[in-house]
């Protein structure tokens, strides 16, 4: 079917539907260009997500990727990375194949639909000429034809007139017969025009219109198509990245497959080994054997208490001075065992009983020493144990590492040796480097003075000697540490036997009592050297480096109290501090105000909010 046989008389429906069909084909690009700010906004974000959660360089993060759930979760990144690639490859692709290309014919088409109908308006044109030549020619030859009816008449009636003169009445005959001749060349004149019009018009209708309506109807056709083709490489774009987008999916389940949940295992042991043996077994204690204790003769317990039995060694000291201890207390608690005190002591810090604590002799440093020798029999690790506690609460770092567990150590020893290492290489490729550029400049000297290179040869070479004495001291170290690991066991037993050997009476002599006086004053009693001399002395179980105690809560003062006597703090009504350790029955609660001032006061003198999530202090043996 054609537009010129079918719609020869819709010229102006033809011209609304064509620039319709272009209005969809701009609509579709713009569809398509939307497309494309959508995949490039998408593959954008995606990369963004991708960076965001990307380890950051010399950080913990980059620590945790060792594991495969998280090197996994790394290789999930990096493909969505490709992921992103591929929309911005959707995004190009359609650009440069749909919308450019579509741009352009939209162009053309609309030259190309202008110049059609500039044809058809044309032969309109052309054919409502025609049409009022042939009008004009009609009405003329009318007029003609009546004037020569009216001439005609005239003439007639002046011939009948018998009171009409011949010359009037041979003139009205000369006049018909003028309009008459006028009439017939009217006729003439007409019959011609309409004949031409008349092939004008079959040639518009049959030729010149269906032509251009012809091309017209090949035109939208060809637009159509042209949308068609554009659809199908809309869905082509998309399918050739399908294969590469899979592989990426692959990647990333290959990756999930990965994930090794043993192997994962055994690094958090590698991270987190400590390298110390688990405590042995504690030796039993005999407490039927009484300790034999020296009594001075003017100690105030010598006066009033006689035939009190003699304490036993390892047997609960008083854990504070009197006024804190009423007389009528109530029976001592069940001792723990020691193996819940080394536990107490390698996660919470040592206690400090009061201020006078803080004076220790060399009763104390023994009396501990054996204390970790009996708990574990490893004197040396224990120490290096308690060293590693306590160098971790005060944020020490050591060169040496030695704040850390002996494997830890070790790796980080041997990190640290790698580093240097390196960077030793470094400075050695650099040397070579400037050696090789000065030997180039003795042999050309119109490239460079030689000379000029001496000063960064020395500084270079100085710096390859600084990091090898560097890691000559930290290999050093590595070495001591991992000749010590294996056989530390032994090493441990033996110099807690020549401990034991050398020091028979040492640990004797560092038990303590302490006993509670009405007047206020207290006595320290100790065995020195098998005589009877009574010395009295400060030790309170504590360990030779003291912390403060953690705030287990605060409390508010309900009333001012003035602390005089040793080891009391004075609070003043509405007063808040913090509470280091409750009241045990004895009616007294220990506080803090800061780091130097801290003390007992009565608990009926305060409100104590405890922090239920607060590890309390706990006394030492």
């Amino acid at each position: 079917m054609s537009w010129g046989t079918e719609l020869w008389d819709q010229f102006d429906n033809l011209e609304k539907h064509t620039q319709w069909g272009i209005d969809i084909l701009e609509k579709y690009i713009k569809f398509v260009k939307e497309r494309t700010e959508i995949e490039l906004s998408y593959a954008k974000q995606l990369r963004n997500l991708a960076k965001k959660y990307q380890p950051k360089k010399n950080s913990k993060e980059e620590e945790e990727y060792r594991y495969t759930a998280c090197k996994a979760f790394l290789s999930t990144l990096n493909e969505m990375n490709d992921y992103a690639g591929q929309h911005e490859v959707i995004s190009e692709n359609m650009t440069s194949n749909i919308t450019v290309e579509l741009a352009r014919y939209v162009q053309e088409l609309k030259q190309e639909r202008k110049s059609y109908f500039h044809d058809g308006r044309k032969a309109q044109q052309h054919i409502e000429i025609c049409w009022k030549q042939l009008e004009s020619s009609k009405r003329r030859f009318e007029r003609d034809c009546k004037e020569a009816d009216r001439a005609q008449q005239y003439f007639e009636k002046m011939d009948a007139d018998i009171n009409v003169t011949k010359a009037d009445v041979e003139k009205a005959r000369q006049q018909a017969q003028v309009r008459h001749q006028m009439a017939e060349d009217s006729k003439a004149d007409y019959s011609s025009i309409l004949q031409k019009f008349n092939h004008e018009q079959h040639e518009y209708y049959h030729t010149h219109i269906p032509n251009i309506f012809q091309k017209i109807q090949e035109m939208e056709e060809r637009r159509i198509v042209r949308i068609g083709e554009s659809m199908k490489t809309y869905a082509e774009v998309d399918r050739q990245v399908i294969p590469i987008i899979g592989k990426c999916l692959d990647e990333i389940v290959k990756a999930a497959e990965s994930i090794d949940q043993k192997n994962d295992s055994q690094l958090v042991i590698e991270a987190y080994k400590s390298g110390f043996e688990p405590p042995g077994d504690i030796e039993f204690e005999d407490y039927t054997q009484p300790m034999k204790r020296t009594v001075s003769d003017n100690s105030l317990s010598n006066s009033r208490g006689e035939g009190k039995p003699e304490l036993k060694f390892g047997g609960k000291s008083k854990g504070k001075l009197w006024p804190f201890i009423k007389k009528n207390k109530s029976p001592k608690q069940q001792k723990e065992p020691l193996s819940h005190r080394f536990n107490e002591f390698m996660t919470s810090k040592p206690k400090i009983h009061c201020f006078r604590s803080l004076k220790r002799g060399t009763q104390s440093f023994c009396f501990h020493k054996e204390l970790m020798k009996r708990t574990i029999g490893k004197p040396t690790y224990a120490f290096e144990a308690r060293d590693y506690v306590l160098s971790l609460k005060l944020g020490a770092a050591p060169e040496d590492f030695r704040n850390l567990p002996p494997e830890q150590r070790r790796k980080k020893l041997q990190q640290k040796v790698d580093e240097l290492n390196k960077e030793i290489q470094k400075e050695m490729d650099q040397r070579d480097a400037i050696t090789k550029m000065k030997d180039v400049y003795l042999k050309n000297p119109q490239m460079g003075d030689p000379a000029s290179l001496d000063h960064k040869l020395t500084e270079v070479s100085q710096n390859i000697e600084k990091l090898r004495l560097e890691a000559q001291k930290f290999e050093a170290w590595l070495a001591e540490v991992e000749g010590r690991l294996p056989a530390r066991s032994e090493q441990a037993r033996r110099q807690s036997g020549m401990f034991d050997a050398q020091n028979p009476a040492t640990v004797n002599s560092c038990a303590q009592d302490r006993e509670s006086s009405p007047d206020g004053s207290y006595t320290e009693e100790q065995s020195q050297e098998g005589e009877g001399k009574v010395l009295a002395t400060d030790f309170d179980d504590e360990f030779d480096e003291e912390e403060p105690l953690p705030a287990i809560g605060t409390c508010k003062a309900l009333y001012t109290f003035e602390g005089q006597n040793e080891g009391t703090i004075s609070v003043v009504e509405g007063e808040t501090l913090y509470v280091i350790e409750e009241d045990k029955g004895d009616g007294w609660t220990r506080i803090r105000r800061n780091e130097d001032e801290e003390g007992y006061v009565p608990t009926s003198y305060v409100e104590v909010y405890l922090d239920k999530n607060a590890k309390g202090a706990k006394t030492y043996i």
